[in-house]
């Protein structure tokens, strides 16, 4: 007579007690891990059921006229100013006059708003500056990123007390102040709660006045501009033994700012990270005392350091790596395809040879990915989120594909890239991988333990309230909100069961897709086949393993690639519906799309090869992977053409790689240009000389076969090849050493 009683005695309850003791405990650095942020199209890709027409409504983000200003003056005027092999290997440093110039400007205030003297940029802005200068110095890159991300601004503005603000922001945004964050401990590494680094609330004379305030003693490693810094924002774990701001004795990660000129800091020694220029190096604190004002947010953020830092974080790491990560995408494929067209072997252009035609490719697809995932990533960060999981998709799998680019641009060059020199152009973009790939959060825990560990968590519809519901201390109303909860996530399961069994033996055919798809329909019903799969998979592998699959880091890898490449395979559909939907364009969304589903597929089957519930996952394999109906892999038709790309003129090319570099003073790249055109411009000439059965165009010009503007153009086109693929050379008395 009374179902919801009866359901909660004989089912709700059974359920509740058993997953409450199946839940692992959470720790409190783990849960604020998991709050930090917010949910944005991750949430529609765990759904099963993605809405794509919310996703091609976002607009597509828009720079102001201030910020193009911007971009057409001071970073432009910037990129001239910088010769980063002067940088890395002379000076080990920014000369003074940029310096100067990047603080007169504003570039360390982009993200403070205008109130406080700062530019008040978006984060497409943002973006867009740090793009602009990576192709021309990493080392400028990194030193305009790291105050606009993870640093005292971000904290401040979204943390900090009105006083905190008006005195700290103005003078970060004028450069008076030069920002730094220590956060990783040598003993701690990325586990922030092992940190042995203290601060003690005490009270202290201070000019004779006793104030309360905080007793900091700390040791930090790999800090970005530390050597510079003038004002260092510290985590550390806040105690407070004598309840002087609270009843808790160890209220628990805490962050303040030091002024680096206060007695007992110690700084100005440098790491040299991965042969790179850009300040990074330790810190260390001995009894320095800073008056309780100092706590970013003050005595009411006492304790919330990690959830302040992750939510910082998310926003952040979805800006700086992923810009340079996009320069280097664009600039590699850019670069290759021009020297493998100017470039000959046996008499024809080294970029028509299968071989070098599949690195052409991949790298035409990986500068169009990790632009489109930049570009919608932007638009999310602009419309207010904070999408913590799509943040940490964007540093892994935009690093990762940089690291692929830049590692197939060598390839294509060859001798070239090796020997390194003023000339080298890709020489220091790759000896920068290793840096992107492991700071903000290493690439390895990144992959295995943040997109899917709290993805599954935070972007599921129903699981954070459940987690927080079996969490609760009172355990009456964590029942009554679990009841509301767990019938509503079973018939979302149940649903979404049903719709991908059905997507996957139809191929998706009856998927959703937009009305205005068009030619791409198809990809986003493919689309939607694979995000009902991985929900599905995610649900059986959280309701198999419980808390267990926390530390089943390799399956937790696979179901967190399968996640990256729903949200990274919508990026390239958003960017053609965006770009104005080229045909041109098609050969790229392909081969992405392509690529993205068979790595969807060989996931899924690896998680059901792995999944330790064998009869579950034997059930699901025959729901989700029919025979017949698996992706295929691009044929080498596909990748031909997108290789020839980036080998001839088009508006396709000029969208894919030309924008990164206009505007920009690189002798190299500009020999590589002029090379590239006066080529493009002699070609006609040359076949118009075989056709004629002539086999060198000196003796066709002899014959007349050609004319004197012909001959000149020819001419002109070898001699600014044989300029291209000059390496340098140095006498042996520059690299010798003076007295020590």
């Amino acid at each position: 007579m009374n179902w919801r009683s009866l359901r909660r005695q004989w089912l709700t309850e059974p359920l509740y007690r058993l997953a409450r003791d199946a839940m692992p405990r959470m720790s409190a650095t783990e849960r604020e891990a998991i709050e930090a942020g917010d949910v944005w199209w991750d949430a529609q890709l765990f759904s099963g059921k993605p809405d794509w027409n919310a996703m091609l409504d976002v607009h597509p983000p828009r720079l102001t006229p201030q910020e193009q200003e911007f971009l057409d003056g001071p970073v432009a005027q910037l990129c001239h100013m910088l010769h980063e092999w002067d940088i890395v290997w002379r000076d080990g440093d920014l000369p003074p006059e940029v310096w100067a110039f990047m603080k007169e400007q504003g570039f360390f205030g982009m993200i403070i708003p205008q109130e406080y003297g700062g530019l008040g940029f978006s984060a497409y802005a943002h973006s867009e500056v740090v793009r602009q200068i990576s192709v021309r110095s990493v080392t400028a890159a990194v030193t305009a990123m790291v105050p606009n991300s993870l640093g005292p601004g971000e904290l401040l503005m979204q943390f900090g007390t009105q006083e905190q603000r008006e005195y700290w922001l103005p003078r970060l945004a004028r450069g008076e102040e030069i920002p730094c964050f220590g956060l990783t401990s040598p003993e701690a590494g990325s586990d922030a709660a092992s940190m042995i680094d203290t601060g003690v609330v005490c009270k202290q004379l201070v000019d004779g006045v006793e104030t309360l305030g905080v007793r900091l003693n700390w040791r930090k490693r790999y800090i970005t501009l530390a050597p510079v810094a003038t004002v260092l924002g510290l985590a550390f774990k806040l105690q407070d033994p004598d309840a002087l701001i609270g009843s808790q004795p160890e209220p628990g990660i805490s962050v303040a700012l030091v002024p680096t000129n206060l007695p007992g800091v110690s700084i100005g020694r440098r790491h040299l990270p991965a042969m790179q220029a850009f300040q990074n190096g330790p810190t260390e604190g001995k009894d320095v005392f800073v008056p309780i004002d100092a706590l970013i947010g003050g005595i009411s953020q006492a304790g919330r350091g990690w959830q302040m830092l992750m939510s910082a974080l998310s926003a952040g790491r979805g800006i700086s790596l992923p810009s340079l990560s996009a320069a280097a995408c664009t600039f590699a494929a850019h670069t290759a395809g021009a020297y493998a067209r100017v470039r000959t072997q046996f008499g024809i252009p080294i970029g028509r040879f299968e071989g070098v035609q599949e690195k052409l490719g991949r790298l035409a697809a990986n500068a169009y990915l990790v632009e489109a995932a930049r570009r919608y990533t932007c638009a999310g960060l602009d419309l207010g989120y904070k999408p913590a999981v799509i943040s940490a998709i964007m540093k892994l799998h935009a690093t990762e594909r940089m690291r692929q680019s830049v590692n197939d641009a060598m390839d294509v060059h060859a001798g070239k890239a090796v020997i390194d020199g003023p000339d080298n152009y890709l020489g220091n973009l790759y000896r920068a991988l290793p840096v992107a790939i492991t700071v903000e959060g290493a690439n390895i825990l990144t992959r295995s333990l943040i997109v899917f560990g709290q993805g599954a968590i935070r972007s599921h519809p129903y699981l954070m309230q459940e987690v927080l519901a079996l969490g609760d201390p009172d355990q009456a109303a964590g029942q009554d909100a679990f009841d509301a909860l767990v019938w509503k996530h079973l018939a979302h399961g149940a649903r979404n069961a049903l719709r991908a069994a059905g997507h996957a033996w139809t191929a998706g055919l009856f998927a959703s897709a937009p009305g205005r798809a068009g030619p791409v329909s198809g990809y986003y019903r493919r689309l939607g086949r694979y995000a009902s799969a991985f929900a599905l998979v995610s649900e059986a592998a959280l309701f198999s393993l419980g808390g267990s699959l926390k530390r089943r880091e390799m399956l937790s890898a696979r179901l967190g690639d399968i996640l990256a490449e729903l949200f990274l395979v919508s990026a390239v559909l958003k960017r053609w519906h965006d770009e104005g939907r080229h045909e041109s364009d098609l050969p790229l969304v392909r081969l992405c799309a392509q690529q993205g589903f068979c790595t969807m597929e060989k996931r899924l089957s690896e998680v059901l090869h792995n999944l330790p519930a064998r009869g579950l996952a034997l059930a699901l394999r025959a729901l989700l992977l029919p025979p017949g109906l698996s992706a295929n892999a691009p044929d080498d038709a596909l990748m031909a053409n997108c290789a020839n790309i980036l080998l001839e003129p088009s508006d396709t090319r000029d969208r894919l790689v030309g924008a990164v570099w206009d505007g920009h003073d690189s002798p190299a790249v500009e020999q590589l240009e002029r090379a590239y055109e006066l080529v493009i411009e002699a070609q006609p000439v040359l076949d118009r000389v075989r056709h004629a059965g002539l086999k060198d165009w000196r003796l066709a010009y002899e014959k007349g076969a050609i004319t004197q503007a012909q001959a000149d153009t020819i001419e002109a086109a070898e001699a600014a090849v044989a300029r291209v693929i000059e390496v340098n050379d140095f006498a042996p008395g520059e690299f010798a050493r003076g007295p020590r």
